[in-house]
């Protein structure tokens, strides 16, 4: 049973920072990619960041040049340095862990940490 584990969620100030992370009860190279998710009150989950297994990243273009998503390897962890916060990241952050094959593609995801940004 593939456990996610997020932490690091809170009350930030516009402009500031904050940073999230996600453990793994396994490998993370088990994983074809990990990745954010957000989901604000009355809207749907969006897709924030995600790094392929090979290392390569994607962003959403509203965090893109302020977040940063990055791993630990030997900790089974997966970063997002959230920089310059504004009001509107505001949301339920969401860790998922995918696993995609020729065949089927399984999705893991944390229980979700909340982040308010302040003006």
């Amino acid at each position: 049973q593939v456990q996610l584990v997020e932490s690091g969620g809170g009350l930030g100030q516009a402009g500031g920072s904050l940073r999230l992370s996600c453990t793994a009860s396994m490998s993370i190279f088990s994983f074809t990619s990990m990745g954010w998710y957000r989901q604000a009150p009355g809207k749907q989950r969006e897709l924030v960041a995600t790094k392929a297994k090979g290392g390569s990243s994607d962003y959403a273009d509203s965090v893109k040049g302020r977040f940063i998503i990055s791993r630990d390897n030997a900790k089974d962890t997966v970063y997002l340095q959230m920089n310059s916060l504004k009001p509107e990241d505001t949301a339920v952050y969401y860790c998922n862990a995918r696993k995609a094959t020729t065949i089927a593609e399984n999705n893991y995801w944390g229980q979700g940490t909340q982040v308010t940004v302040s003006s």
